[in-house]
């Protein structure tokens, strides 16, 4: 990815429609730091305590293991409202 793609993910919001690809007033986010989703937030609204102080698993084709793999990301330590890249995964049930 060069720094043109770079420029147009950032402000997005990961899985929205490239349409209509910015958050929206009322809704709580996460910005994504660090790899293959470096600068996308992340729609956290509505997310339970705790639900994920462990992180997630998100899907993309961007990353090491490309279609069906999974970028991991956690929240920072002391800055919940960025999540930092912690690796990448192959699709579940594939090594």
């Amino acid at each position: 990815m060069d720094s043109d793609d770079e420029q147009l993910l950032r402000g997005r919001v990961y899985g929205r429609d490239h349409e209509d690809p910015g958050p929206k007033p009322g809704r709580s986010y996460a910005e994504l730091v660090g790899g293959p989703l470096d600068g996308l937030l992340l729609d956290i609204t509505g997310a339970a305590p705790g639900e994920f102080d462990e992180g997630a698993d998100l899907p993309t084709e961007l990353g090491r293991y490309g279609t069906g793999g999974r970028a991991r990301y956690v929240p920072r330590a002391g800055d919940p409202g960025r999540w930092e890249w912690s690796g990448d995964t192959p699709e579940p049930g594939r090594a």
